[in-house]
């Protein structure tokens, strides 16, 4: 045998050994198979089958009920109350006399300016009658006439500074607990009290902005209180005109009337905002929504596999939301193991819920 002859079949050996020795190493990737070496098994999940119905579109807002109006008392200037006629927790009329303070020397100032307004009337009139006769010139009937206006405008000013020695009630309302005694010296920082108109009352409340159009003004709602579950109703009057931005959220505020008193101001109210109602509206649970960065997605069961659908919603409700897209009526979607599920992965729906 000669030395090529040799060397072809050592070469040839080394290619052979070459190919048992990967295919003992590296075996071909064998199909997936279920426990019992068959066909790979369906994931068992819950599911909902999607129906249309009739929605009463409604949002749920929290509220504050606040005074119509109210107004923190304080003095114009600094003095000694002579008068303090504030009965706690009792209702006064506008205008009326609250609170009096040391007025004794703008009082002889004005009636001092009182007598020189009379000398200065007489005096006017007098020279009026000279002029009309050229009895006098026309400088100095006009030097009385400006003495005469000069005289009423201090009495109009002494009047001005009386009237900041009291203080009278703005609007109609019930006085609140008084900070002061009679006697005490007061500054304009000081808080007498405070006064409360507390029929009507407002309530403003907050809605997300989707729902900004739906309402208008004259619209009535109606709201609940802390404590009480007795309805009451308002009547919208004014919205804030722009959206806040941080919250996304529009504020209105409505009218509400309070006969009786039963609601105070400051207290916590859940507003039901009645909406127009929705025909056909596909409700699935809440459950059933995963949330993403920029979407909201839903698996439907289409021919046993898992679709990923990205859907809009609409109306929530305290279990279920409204899609407004991307599924329809008929559609079962999973609501157990969404996190397990993968895009194309075989489904067995083993139960459905309500």
């Amino acid at each position: 045998m000669s030395k090529f002859t040799v060397f072809l079949m050592v070469v040839l050996l080394l290619i052979v050994g070459i190919i048992v020795y990967n295919k003992v190493l590296y075996p071909k990737e064998q199909a997936p198979t279920g426990p019992t070496g068959g066909p790979p098994q369906e994931m068992p999940v819950a599911g909902f089958l999607v129906q249309a119905k009739s929605l009463e579109n409604g949002v749920t807002a929290s509220g504050t009920l606040l005074s119509n109006e109210e107004v923190e008392l304080h003095a114009e200037v600094s003095g000694k109350i002579t008068l303090l006629n504030l009965s706690e927790g009792t209702a006064v009329t506008k205008g009326t006399l609250l609170v009096k303070l040391y007025d004794a020397d703008l009082q002889a100032q004005f009636k001092k300016l009182l007598l020189q307004r009379e000398t200065a009337e007489k005096t006017e009139q007098r020279l009026k009658q000279l002029l009309s006769v050229n009895g006098i010139g026309q400088q100095e009937y006009d030097n009385a006439l400006i003495q005469l206006n000069n005289i009423k405008a201090d009495i109009e000013l002494i009047q001005a500074n009386i009237s900041k020695t009291e203080i009278r009630a703005p609007f109609n309302g019930i006085v609140g607990l008084r900070n002061v005694s009679e006697g005490a010296y007061i500054t304009p920082a000081t808080s007498v009290a405070t006064l409360q108109q507390i029929n009507p009352l407002k309530i403003d409340f907050t809605i997300p902005e989707k729902y900004s159009s739906a309402l208008r003004k004259g619209d009535i709602v109606k709201f609940t209180t802390d404590g009480s579950n007795e309805p009451h109703t308002g009547k919208i009057y004014a919205t804030e005109p722009r959206i806040d931005e941080a919250t996304r959220s529009i504020k209105i505020r409505a009218l509400v009337q309070n006969h009786t008193a039963e609601l105070l101001p400051g207290t916590f109210a859940k507003v039901d905002v009645g909406l127009k109602s929705i025909d056909n509206a596909l409700m699935i649970p809440t459950q059933c929504i995963i949330p993403e960065a920029r979407n909201k997605k839903v698996i439907v069961v289409n021919g046993g596999k898992a679709d990923f659908r990205i859907v809009q919603t609409g109306v929530r409700s305290q279990s279920q939301i409204q899609i407004t897209d991307g599924i329809s009526e008929g559609d079962t979607i999973i609501a157990s193991a969404l996190m397990s599920v993968k895009p194309g992965m075989g489904l067995k729906v083993i139960k459905l819920i309500e």
